[in-house]
């Protein structure tokens, strides 16, 4: 009986969580102002390309849904012509029980695999991985959880230069400094910074994430 309550109560929390985010995936002239640009329109997966298994991704009241097997959604689009280098991306997230995801930045295109260039910010609260979210997986991992499944928060991703901050919900989580040739585990070589694109992660068939209000503004 607690067992059912407690999915209930979880059911309760996204259903009202997605209601209250309908009027999402749109800017304020305030942030119009400041330079931010949406890179989800909320209605289609326009300027983005699914990698290994596009059907991972859909589009359902508002919000890009990730379930499915392993693919990586890439924004292609023409903002920035889908190449950044400083740049503020703010997006919101929501995680069901046992969900692994993630947003890489500075990566590219890549038709099957995982990315192998940039970085990856991980979107786990849950999952059995111990890296949760707001971490950069495998070079500055974050092992508490931030925020539970279920309830949706806003991840920041701010690189300037060689600096790299990730926060969620305005708490930082992840103050880093990319040294010149860094040490990187083997597989992980190119988890540098440069330039390049954003990507997010399908990670398992059982993995179920929800992503809205994607927007990005350029640093000088």
């Amino acid at each position: 009986m607690r067992r059912l309550c407690a999915r209930a109560l979880f059911g309760f929390i996204v259903l009202w969580s997605s209601a209250f985010g309908a009027d999402m995936n749109a800017l304020s002239p305030a942030e119009k102002a400041q330079g931010w640009q949406l890179l989800f329109d909320g209605q289609s997966l326009a300027g983005w390309r699914a990698s290994d298994a596009p059907g991972t991704f859909s589009v359902k009241d508002g919000v890009i849904i990730v379930h499915g097997p392993r693919s990586h959604l890439y924004y292609v689009g023409p903002i920035e012509n889908h190449d950044f280098k400083n740049f503020e991306l703010k997006i919101d997230v929501l995680t069901f029980p046992n969900a692994n995801s993630g947003v890489y930045f500075h990566t590219e295109w890549q038709a099957v695999g995982w990315p192998d260039k940039g970085y990856e910010v991980q979107v786990n609260n849950s999952h059995s991985d111990t890296s949760r979210s707001g971490g950069l997986w495998g070079i500055r991992d974050y092992l508490p959880v931030a925020v539970p499944d279920g309830q949706w928060f806003t991840l920041t991703i701010r690189v300037d230069g060689q600096h790299v901050v990730t926060l969620i919900d305005d708490k930082t989580i992840v103050d880093y400094t990319e040294e010149a040739n860094p040490p990187r585990p083997k597989g992980l070589e190119h988890r540098l910074l440069g330039s390049g694109t954003f990507a997010l992660q399908g990670h398992d068939p059982a993995s179920v994430v929800h992503y809205r209000n994607i927007k990005v503004r350029k640093l000088p």
